[in-house]
């Protein structure tokens, strides 16, 4: 008897724990309820000073002070919600953070944020400071330098004065000073092209190779699209270098559906960088961190080809002799009818030139490159990218004002900012 006494104890004990456990279970959900219920009713109905603080969370990447929180606060309250958003841009932080950690996968082909501040990176962070004209990044004859005591000099053939600026954690939005490529590179104007026509684009896109690299990551980075879907069969083959094998692998038909779609397009265009190069000692530095950009001026001749075309131009020529041979860096784009006319291509333009400059502008008046401008800063500011109607009509109205403000883009983060800033 003792022993059924004994079980019958364990067994309501054990009924007993079990129905604490599930009470317990019951109000830590309930809890998680209320918190959960909180936190929606918080995202929905967020106050002037919670909005504040979400614009400057999402420019600066860092809280703001009590006094700039109060400003910010007191726009919002004024219904001048952009005059918050450039509040927040006030800090450091948007310039040696938010704008530098954008721009820097555009200048290595791994596209990768992990990498130095550089002339590319810098020059556009300070485009958007001082409100220049977007479209200039790919056809100025402009660059940044750091204007602070103590930093090397400006070098062709490396990177230290802006890893000086990056290993000193030092404040672009004050040390950055605009200049030209003609003073500061020695290049001459016609040749430049915004950040393609930088230290760090060279070493990146035009080293070895062919050059298409410069074309392919420019469209990658800047027009929000690889050349896979721009890749068009309807095209003219006239311009196709003879480094293009007809048959690779000994199958016509790989080349006729793919390789042809891309190149009829791309070799007119990179044709514009027919005279660059990105020079250094393969021997002595195998990872061409001290090489430079290369520029064959009016009168320069090529060894191996006779012109003023860099031998990159020519090499495997054998491939397919009856291909194009390259004399010069005049440019067409072929791309202005069929299927890729979409582009929105701007009519004032002749669609055709010499050299970089003027292939950059052909790009950067697209319609395309400032859609692409405004998308990628959506989705730096709102993190994640447009996807209801409610976004692409926002996307659409900040298009419209980047093409009516004189294209800055400083305007476009304020834009988003308010925009996700909630309700």
């Amino acid at each position: 008897m003792k022993m059924i006494s004994n079980n019958k104890q364990i067994a309501r004990s054990y009924r007993e724990r079990i129905r604490t456990k599930k009470k317990l279970s019951l109000k830590i959900g309930l809890l998680c309820l209320a918190t959960l219920s909180v936190s929606s009713l918080f995202s929905v109905s967020a106050g002037p000073r919670e909005q504040a603080k979400r614009i400057h969370d999402r420019l600066a990447g860092v809280p703001p002070s009590e006094t700039v929180l109060n400003s910010m606060e007191a726009s919002i309250i004024a219904n001048d919600a952009n005059a918050a958003a450039y509040t927040a841009m006030e800090h450091s932080d948007f310039y040696r953070t938010t704008l530098k950690n954008m721009a820097t996968p555009w200048t290595n082909e791994a596209q990768t944020v992990f990498a130095p501040l550089n002339d590319y990176s810098a020059t556009f962070i300070g485009i958007v400071r001082d409100d220049t004209d977007i479209r200039e990044m790919l056809t100025g004859n402009i660059i940044y330098t750091g204007n602070e005591s103590g930093l090397p000099s400006y070098s062709n053939t490396n990177n230290n004065h802006y890893q000086s600026m990056d290993d000193n954690f030092s404040d672009l939005k004050v040390v950055l000073q605009e200049g030209t490529q003609t003073s500061v590179t020695g290049l001459e104007a016609e040749a430049t092209a915004g950040v393609l026509t930088t230290r760090a684009a060279a070493k990146a896109f035009l080293i070895d190779g062919t050059n298409r690299a410069q074309f392919r990551f420019t469209l990658i980075n800047h027009l929000c699209g690889d050349l896979e879907p721009l890749k068009d069969i309807s095209r003219a083959a006239d311009r196709i270098r003879q480094d293009v094998s007809r048959s690779p692998g000994g199958d016509s038909r790989i080349f006729n559906n793919s390789c042809y779609g891309c190149h009829a397009g791309m070799d007119p265009m990179i044709q514009s960088f027919a005279y660059y190069n990105y020079e250094y000692d393969v021997a002595t530095d195998p990872d061409a961190e001290n090489g430079q950009l290369v520029y064959n001026s009016q009168g320069a001749t090529d060894a191996t080809t006779g012109t003023r075309v860099q031998a990159k131009y020519h090499i495997n020529g054998a491939n397919f002799p009856y291909g194009y041979i390259t004399e010069n860096d005049n440019w067409n784009n072929y791309w202005r009818q069929g299927q890729n006319a979409n582009i929105g291509w701007d009519d004032s333009l002749p669609g055709s030139g010499n050299g970089a400059k003027s292939m950059g502008r052909e790009l950067a008046y697209s319609a395309k490159f400032s859609q692409c401008q405004v998308e990628k800063v959506f989705e730096n500011v709102c993190l994640r990218k447009p996807g209801n109607d409610a976004d692409r009509t926002q996307v659409s109205t900040m298009i419209d004002s980047l093409m009516t403000n004189s294209f800055q883009l400083k305007r476009t983060f304020a834009e988003s900012a308010v925009y996700c800033m909630g309700e």
